[in-house]
């Protein structure tokens, strides 16, 4: 059979597990419907209409400013010139086509397992569905977010042996829409350098990286300065633009401090020490991995890092634990790591910060104030301990599987 009738079955299996979780998102009433794609498509309304970028606010009641690059506003003009119902249906779409292309090469190591075989198109199917309803996922339905697209983008740009593009310009692409994925400039630069023993592509990855995004940074001081200035003097300082920082939603190390009501300096100083510690880490085993053979690990360890040093990272923004899942599957041959993936796609399944918040609301003493806290932190705790499997307990998994060790039972 030839490749792409087999794949039909692919695409049958995630349109069937699309379907029940794009109806509902895009049947709720107009003004809860895709709201952060309704921020994208009035950026670029204001730029069709001449209006102040930083300045407009979507309708009521969200009332919900632009908060992203200029250049992101240059991008959303189309949107801005399509009617509301063909937005929302081009960009769900593309939304599940980005997380196809973020499953298949993310679990590439364990589809190439069934090469040749009817069961590669069911399991990349299957993959794609479950991930599907991860809570980071479901949520880039709900709002109509930007974040897979990126994730896709700063993927490719790691793990494709050669790609048609100049590698580095994508993860530059990505920086220049939103700031986040400018870790992946981190992480070209600690496996690039120093020169004695880091990569020469990866060095030539990052000045690619850098040009393009700086290209992509300058060019709206060209076309729209007055909102290129507004953004990078002014909205760009207001974190509060992006919503409130303390809300359940904000799972970053900083997110999870203000929940603590400590004093502002307090705060700001474990916050810097924290984001040094774990970015000392995170990027630290990010570059080991990239040097053990292992860049997929690398990504999922960078992506996580983009969550966890963000001042604010909304769960949507989890979407990262995508390639996190698939770094600890592997090629599917460890019945263990296999069990860990799956337990990490559970937890990540349910709706845990919001369990905290009920547990909060219950005002028992002593349970709600720090228990409901804890629980209500979860997906932000749960990354730092994905941190930590991917950067110690992986590559000890790893070097006993290597090491024939009987501990290791493998899935035949």
């Amino acid at each position: 059979m030839r490749a792409w009738p087999r794949y039909l079955i692919s695409l049958l299996i995630i349109a069937v597990a699309a379907t029940p979780l794009i109806a509902y998102w895009l049947s709720n009433p107009a003004d809860q419907r895709l709201v952060d794609l309704d921020v994208y498509r009035t950026g670029g309304s204001a730029l069709l209409l001449g209006l102040p970028v930083y300045d407009v606010i979507t309708p009521a009641p969200q009332l919900l400013p632009f908060t992203y690059p200029p250049f992101s506003a240059m991008l959303a003009v189309p949107l801005g010139e399509m009617s509301w119902p063909a937005a929302q249906w081009v960009w769900t779409i593309g939304i599940v086509v980005a997380l196809a292309v973020t499953v298949g090469h993310s679990f590439r190591p364990l589809l190439k397992r069934f090469s040749g075989r009817l069961a590669v198109p069911v399991l990349f199917g299957l993959l794609a569905a479950a991930c599907m309803y991860l809570m980071p996922i479901r949520d880039q339905v709900r709002f109509g977010q930007v974040d897979l697209f990126l994730v896709a983008l700063c993927l490719l740009d790691c793990v494709v042996r050669k790609p048609w593009w100049p590698r580095g310009m994508l993860i530059g692409l990505a920086t220049a829409v939103k700031l986040t994925p400018g870790v992946f400039l981190i992480y070209l630069a600690v496996t690039g350098f120093p020169r004695r023993d880091g990569d020469p592509e990866q060095r030539r990855a990052l000045y690619m990286a850098v040009f393009t995004a700086g290209l992509l940074t300058i060019l709206p001081f060209l076309a729209i300065f007055d909102d290129a200035k507004d953004f990078w003097f002014s909205a760009l300082l207001d974190s509060e633009r992006l919503g409130a920082n303390a809300a359940t939603t904000n799972q970053s190390l900083r997110g999870m401090l203000l929940r603590l009501y400590l004093p502002g300096w307090l705060t700001a100083v474990i916050w810097l020490a924290a984001a040094a510690a774990i970015g000392w880490y995170g990027f630290r085993h990010a570059r080991r991995a990239f040097r053990a053979g292992d860049p997929m690990t690398g990504v999922a360890l960078t992506g996580l890092m983009a969550v966890l040093l963000s001042p604010v990272a909304w769960i949507h923004h989890l979407a990262w634990v995508v390639i996190v899942i698939a770094a600890l599957a592997g090629a599917g041959r460890d019945r263990t790591r296999l069990l860990v993936a799956a337990g990490a796609w559970l937890y990540y399944v349910l709706p845990i910060p919001w369990w905290g918040v009920s547990i909060k609301a219950l005002e028992i003493p002593v349970v709600s104030p720090v228990v409901g806290k804890i629980v209500q932190d979860a997906f932000g705790l749960g990354a730092i301990g994905l941190v930590w499997l991917l950067a110690s307990w992986l590559p000890r998994r790893r070097d006993a599987d290597r090491a024939g060790s009987p501990v290791l039972r493998a899935v035949p």
